[in-house]
């Protein structure tokens, strides 16, 4: 009686919302819950669209309840909003504008208050002199259901996934709004479009028209695909446990938090580190995405390419965070006008675009800042490209020499954003030219060796050729099974070696 009691709690405790048991792919309690999934997959892959759609579509609510909670309810009305409003918009023959605005209040208006409302009522009272505090109304209706007590009301929790859930429900309407795509007619299949779980949490934020025609197909996984899924999958978390979270706890974490402990030349490393640190982490959990994803039959949108290759910031931009660049593209600039309306508008609009890009990322000024600067440098650019000749542009020397500009410039934008503030930005960036010590910058690479030699090696490995990672990929697939099996497995015993109790939380779940 007492195992069977055992048993029962054990479940409980398992299918319970805990904030320290929250499902991420670094917990191995996220990757228990998926081969759950996929043995209940197996059951229904080759049903009927509708019934995998209805699987998936328990599974990302179950996933999303443990991640967030009761804020799954927030998740819900979303879903059934925007299918509502899709709808409306494609069948209303006068007005269709009003709901499609609808849309956009509900997803922005949303995003905002949970996001922005304590920084916009701090910015109100710096102004007015007043005290008034924002009051988080959505927590206190859920801690009313528990029974009340539970929350402080002036206190505000960013459900997980809202940033990118949102904008993926928006550009849904707005293709819909475009006769792009017609409205889906199952609510189901909407929802599980809007909360697929490999990409809920931190993206890539989808295009309905690449994922949806994907709900209708027959599932469909060879062998060659499964290890290449599998690898990627080993990838991600080998560039978020063994590179980002060990420079972050080991390096690149204190040097942020007490700068003027350190050397301009340790600063100068600690911004290359936290460069190197933010793209694996990001980069790792969206490999890891579309590896899982894979695994269930669905393609997601490739979002990193070897960014810092760029040779130009607007190149950046083409190769960083791709599904968020091109969902800014698509349903902010170009509505603006884009390019079409003279280079003074031009402009404008790259600014506002680069602005209110660095808003998405975060309440604070030095997001706001960060993309401000972005957008600066994205003018700049466009205008000294326009003074230079396209077969100068073109010559090897230059687009190497750019390269490493870029790089640099991105660097120093990074300091911008991991800064506590936009005062210890600059002052992080002050020291750098007027502390380096250069007679110390032996003796630093010394102490931190295995730090540097990981960033050099991480580095390295960026730089590498597509084609030579294209050729990894494919040797890998045609190993022997057992081969392939084994290099698995040895990966993750270093991997689980690696690991800390508390291993750091993905830097785009605060977003």
């Amino acid at each position: 009686m007492q195992i069977l009691n055992d048993i029962a709690d054990a479940l409980r405790s398992a299918l319970a919302y805990s904030e320290d048991a929250a499902l991420t792919f670094t917990q191995l309690s996220f990757w228990g819950f998926f081969a759950a999934a996929m043995t209940g997959y197996c059951l229904v892959y080759n049903r009927h669209s509708a019934a995998r759609s209805a699987y998936l579509l328990a599974a990302s609510i179950f996933f999303y309840y443990k991640a967030s909670g009761f804020y799954v309810a927030l998740l819900a009305f979303v879903t059934l909003a925007n299918y509502c409003t899709a709808i409306m918009i494609h069948w209303c023959r006068h007005g269709r504008w009003a709901w499609l605005a609808a849309s956009a209040v509900i997803n922005i208006g949303l995003l905002g208050y949970f996001k922005y409302a304590e920084f916009a009522m701090a910015a109100v009272n710096g102004i007015l002199g007043t005290d008034f505090e924002a009051v988080n109304i959505f927590g206190a209706m859920m801690d009313s259901l528990r029974g009340g007590g539970g929350i402080d009301l002036a206190q505000f929790i960013l459900p997980v996934g809202i940033s990118f859930y949102t904008f993926q429900a928006l550009g849904y309407n707005v293709d819909v709004y475009r006769r792009q795509i017609p409205p889906l007619k199952n609510i189901i299949d909407f929802g599980f479009f809007v909360s697929f779980f490999p990409q809920l949490a931190a993206g890539p934020i989808v295009r309905a028209k690449e994922f949806i025609p994907q709900i209708y197909r027959r599932y469909c996984l060879t062998e060659r695909e499964f290890w290449q899924a599998a690898l990627l999958i080993m990838a991600g978390l080998t560039k978020k446990i063994a590179v980002s979270d060990y420079i972050a706890f080991n390096y690149v974490d204190r040097i942020f938090d007490e700068p003027t402990l350190y050397s301009g030349f340790e600063l100068l490393m600690g911004a290359y580190g936290y460069a190197i640190q933010i793209y694996c982490d990001f980069s790792g959990y969206t490999d890891i995405a579309i590896g899982t994803a894979a695994m269930f039959g669905f393609r997601l949108p490739v979002n990193f390419n070897a960014p810092y290759r760029a040779h130009s910031i607007a190149d950046f931009w083409h190769r960083w965070h791709i599904s968020l660049s091109t969902w800014l593209r698509d349903y902010l600039y170009i509505p603006l006008g884009g390019s079409r309306r003279g280079s003074r508008r031009t402009c404008l609009n790259l600014l506002i675009t680069m602005l209110l890009g660095g808003l998405w990322h975060g309440a604070n000024y030095k997001f706001v800042a960060w993309g401000g600067l972005h957008g600066i440098a994205l003018i700049a650019e466009r205008r000294l490209r326009q003074r230079i000749s396209p077969r100068i542009l073109r010559l090897g020397i230059v687009r190497a020499m750019g390269t490493l500009i870029t790089f640099h410039v991105v660097c120093l934008l990074w300091i911008v954003f991991r800064a506590a503030d936009i005062w210890a930005a600059a002052d992080f960036v002050e020291r750098i030219f007027l502390w380096f010590n250069a007679d110390t910058a032996l003796d630093a690479a010394a102490a931190y060796l295995p730090v540097f030699a990981i960033m050099a090696g991480a580095y390295g490995i960026h730089w590498l050729p597509a084609r030579f990672k294209g050729w990894v990929r494919e040797g890998f697939a045609a190993m022997p099974v057992g081969v392939k099996v084994a290099a698995v497995a040895l990966i993750v015993f270093v991997l689980f070696q690696m690991s800390t109790a508390d291993s750091q939380p993905f830097i785009y779940f605060q977003f």
